[in-house]
């Protein structure tokens, strides 16, 4: 399925997903002016064709934890091994081989501290294949997250995403204490973000009513959050960049809002490290990604320096899946 294949009622219903992931179809269809067997079929088509899967994803920050990213060095023969293992743990997404095969690059977003500590002191630093570990935290998230891709690709109109966007997360809700039932609630909802509601009162007992109350709660304090992942190509963008901005500390907050503002841009954050903001961009080719570097980085005043780094083969996004 090429780019061009992607109709704009394509386009609506993919950006209706990021908006809000568990929108029933007869909701989406409404606002779309389409019946609800359109919506359905096409939805259908599109799990088949872009991979689409809508996942529930629990914002750790919410509960008191952090994001690391992880730059691990390894020998050519050893980037796959170690991105497949990596991406089998819960803790784990958006690892990718970078560098000619030298690098992988993997967020970690451990529950613990002894989560953290086990992979880093020790799993990582005894691998006699890991030739360097570099790990940094996430100080604060510009643009991801709940803010998809997809959420910068103006298919719906205004009115559309009005009707379509969920409540807004209620403000001052960090440091959420989850019990077994909610634990069990993000576990199935980390594979299918629109399991129906016996699937999820299966996996915990309780009523259909407290299982939706389970669900409003954990929405609207932000703990739980549903996005879109698919194949990024069938946009047209086949050059994944990671960028690693050295910028002076006054203008980070500056540079980040920026950034969160370009359509090339899937994520940006401040990070600890010598590169103090990291950026996923997206491009339709280098030459692209070039004139992103000289004309648009480039004319961002405070930034001193650039490394980037192209993703050779993503081996997880968000949810882990063999073979692909």
């Amino acid at each position: 399925m090429q780019s061009q294949a992607l109709d704009p009622l394509d386009r609506k219903l993919l950006q209706a997903l990021q908006l809000d992931g568990r929108a029933p179809f007869n909701r989406i269809a409404d606002v779309l002016g389409v019946s609800d067997q359109t919506v359905a079929r096409r939805f259908r088509r599109l799990r088949s064709t872009l991979q689409l899967r809508v996942l529930g994803i629990t914002d750790e920050s919410r509960l008191g934890g952090n994001t690391w990213l992880l730059r691990l060095g390894c020998t050519p023969d050893t980037a796959e091994q170690l991105a497949s293992a990596l991406a089998r743990r819960p803790d784990t997404a958006h690892i990718s081989v970078i560098s000619g095969g030298t690098e992988v690059m993997c967020a970690m977003k451990p529950r613990t501290r002894q989560a953290r500590d086990e992979l880093l002191l020790d799993r990582l630093q005894r691998s006699p294949r890991v030739t360097s570990v570099s790990a940094h935290c996430l100080l604060h998230r510009f643009y991801g997250g709940p803010l998809g891709w997809l959420s910068k690709i103006n298919a719906l109109s205004p009115d559309e995403r009005a009707a379509l966007s969920p409540p807004p997360v209620c403000p001052g809700t960090d440091g959420v204490v989850l019990d077994a039932a909610d634990e069990a609630l993000l576990a199935v909802l980390a594979r299918d973000g629109r399991a129906p509601l016996t699937e999820l009162q299966a996996s915990t007992g309780l009523s259909e009513s407290a299982v939706r109350r389970r669900l409003d709660r954990l929405r609207s304090t932000g703990v739980l959050y549903l996005t879109v992942q698919f194949d990024n190509e069938h946009f047209g963008n086949d050059v994944v960049a990671m960028l690693w901005l050295t910028v002076a500390p006054a203008a980070l907050a500056e540079i980040g809002r920026a950034l969160a503002s370009h359509v090339e841009v899937s994520f940006a954050a401040a990070t600890t490290g010598q590169a103090n903001i990291v950026a996923a961009t997206l491009h339709p080719s280098t030459g692209d990604l070039y004139a992103y570097l000289s004309d648009t980085i480039g004319a961002l005043d405070g930034v001193r320096s650039a490394e980037t780094t192209l993703t050779l083969r993503q081996v997880k996004q968000l949810a882990y899946e063999p073979g692909r």
